[in-house]
């Protein structure tokens, strides 16, 4: 006995094409919009860094130092500071990348889920981390990958999986800097992935970001 095989009729498959179409034209509509924001970012901490150069990068002093009092700054000024301009190049094109695909819910999402990652992240390398300076927004970033990632996975559609394959294939190396590495603060990495997913799954930013919306539209 031969079973016959499910299939999807050419309406159904040309209603599914024809929705895709619309949210790809929705995403690249948004992108634009988010644009300015996204270079704006970019271009504040492209100054920071080279204000930091100017100065011999003394501001790295306000880097993260676990275990210690003054290292306790670092949990806000860290992710803002970077090594070198190569650090800071290789951060750029992610970070402009995954935070365009969290403002597609909004600025205030995009805020709340930075500052979820960054206090959960900071905290816990400060608790745990090891005893060297931990400076650069790569474990923002991995918080935001993970957040994406749950996230596509917890609601999947038509979009999120187009954009998680995205990740995936350019950003899929993030894995690899989950693990021990000299002079890399993997620690960050791994924090901040854990803190990215923990927001997702538990959708904690919704109790932040409509405080935050009130303060923006105030």
């Amino acid at each position: 006995m031969v079973e016959s095989r499910p299939t999807i009729s050419l309406l159904t498959r040309t209603h599914l094409m024809s929705g895709f179409i619309d949210q790809l034209q929705w995403l690249v509509t948004m992108s634009k919009l988010n644009f300015h924001l996204l270079v704006i970012t970019l271009v504040g901490l492209w100054g920071i860094h080279l204000i930091n150069f100017v100065l011999g990068y003394r501001l790295n002093l306000l880097g993260l130092l676990p275990r210690e009092t003054p290292g306790l700054v670092g949990i806000i000024f860290a992710p803002l500071l970077h090594g070198n301009f190569s650090h800071l190049l290789f951060n750029s094109i992610p970070l402009f990348v995954l935070m365009n695909f969290l403002l597609l819910d909004g600025l205030a999402n995009l805020i709340a889920v930075t500052i979820i990652i960054a206090l959960f992240s900071g905290i816990a390398v400060w608790l745990a981390g090891r005893k060297a300076l931990h400076i650069g927004a790569s474990g923002i970033i991995m918080g935001y990958w993970g957040f994406l990632l749950l996230g596509a996975i917890l609601s999947p559609s038509v979009l999120t999986v187009f954009l998680i394959v995205i990740c995936l294939y350019y950003f899929g190396g993030f894995l690899s800097s989950l693990l021990p590495e000299e002079g890399s603060s993997w620690e960050s990495h791994v924090f901040g992935f854990v803190a990215g997913l923990v927001a997702s799954y538990f959708h904690l930013q919704n109790y932040i970001a409509p405080y935050i919306t009130s303060l923006i539209s105030s």
